[in-house]
């Protein structure tokens, strides 16, 4: 199977298998002319921050788009970590609340409500692949299920819908991550009162920006405890301090201060690339070469954490081991260029591979496994 976008399309180094997207994806080339478009607004004067504003509306268009929502409820903030936190700093927190997350989430989804002090609020653990230890772990005082879509420690997927009906069923919030899924997974935001997403993996974007969903079918009242310049709704206006201040109606209120807008051009260019590329078709392709590698792993002896039913994992694949560092330097000097941390080697597809790259992954791994 080839790759199903052009590899020559990217800055990958000929001979190299590049299978991190999990952590950073390769850049298109054609963000350059992204950032030089970017600079030359910069440098324009007003003018120039008036281009800026209509590139964020662009990113904005597309992103919504991508998820089927309307362009109103897609915000942006600088990082998943700081979206939960304006979601999690909004909530009027009680003595005695608590959340509920797996006890492998992702440290971005986990922290914001594990740090409160004023009150503290009491992180409980359950496995999200279980929606009975769900139902079990919430009570009337569970105010956030918080799940990744994707668990980037394993590269399982999670059902969202039944984690949804808990929610309802006790009045939580339910918080996604899909960092792990958006750009090759069909995202149904819907099933989420906030949703977030990086755009530095499969949404073949940089760092500096993360996509923000308010769900303001459910949410309509929600307003974050903080505020900047950008998400007031001021206009050219004078801030009216005395008289109170109003926030944007729309979920730009995620944007306190300037949207990153360097990274919304190569954003907006990402968008405009990969919407040329049919959805199902890329989520096919990469599953594909998942379930290829997994069964390849199963042949060799070589134990995965990842679930091997494509319905039931992302486009990872994660091999746990106490000698994952020295084990990704190998396969780096192999000309295989995989993700290492907490424990594990992540494989992670998107359309540039194909199976000449499971091949490489397997011919690397039975050379060096066993040593």
């Amino acid at each position: 199977m080839d790759p199903l976008f052009d590899p020559a399309e990217f800055r990958i180094p000929p001979g190299v298998a590049h299978v991190c997207a999990g952590g950073e994806t390769p850049f298109l080339r054609r963000h350059d002319a992204a950032l030089l478009a970017y600079a030359a607004d910069k440098s324009a004067g007003a003018p120039g921050r008036a281009a800026q504003e209509a590139r964020v509306a662009r990113a904005r268009d597309l992103a919504a788009a991508a998820w089927g929502v309307n362009p109103a409820d897609i915000g942006f903030c600088a990082h998943v970590a700081e979206g939960v936190s304006l979601v999690v700093e909004s909530l009027d927190w009680r003595e005695g609340d608590n959340v509920v997350m797996d006890p492998d989430e992702y440290p971005s989804v986990v922290a914001p409500a594990a740090l409160r002090r004023h009150p503290r609020v009491e992180v409980r653990h359950a496995r999200m692949k279980d929606p009975e230890a769900v139902a079990a772990a919430v009570d009337g005082q569970t105010r956030l299920i918080g799940v990744s879509h994707v668990s980037y420690l394993t590269g399982e997927r999670f059902d969202l819908a039944p984690l949804r009906r808990i929610a309802d069923r006790v009045g939580a919030l339910l918080v996604v991550d899909h960092t792990q899924a958006a750009g090759y997974l069909p995202i149904r935001p819907h099933l989420a009162d906030f949703a977030f997403a990086a755009t530095y993996k499969w949404l073949l974007g940089m760092t500096g920006t993360a996509i923000a969903y308010w769900n303001r079918a459910r949410q309509p009242a929600w307003a974050p405890a903080t505020a900047g310049w950008h998400s007031l709704a001021t206009g050219t206006a004078r801030p009216d301090y005395a008289g109170g201040l109003a926030l944007v109606p729309d979920a730009m209120r995620f944007a306190r201060g300037n949207p990153a807008h360097a990274s919304l051009y190569v954003l907006a260019s990402a968008l405009e690339w990969l919407s040329q590329h049919e959805a199902e078709a890329v989520r096919r392709h990469v599953q594909a070469l998942t379930t290829a590698l997994l069964a390849r792993l199963r042949e060799a002896g070589i134990p995965s954490t990842t679930p091997e039913d494509p319905a039931r994992h992302g486009a990872s694949v994660c091999i746990a081991t106490p000698e994952a560092a020295g084990l990704a330097r190998v396969l780096q000097e192999r000309g295989v260029w995989a993700w290492n941390g907490r424990g594990r080697v992540r494989f992670s597809f998107h359309g540039y591979n194909g199976m000449a790259d499971v091949e490489r992954i397997m011919a690397a791994l039975r050379a060096t496994w066993r040593a």
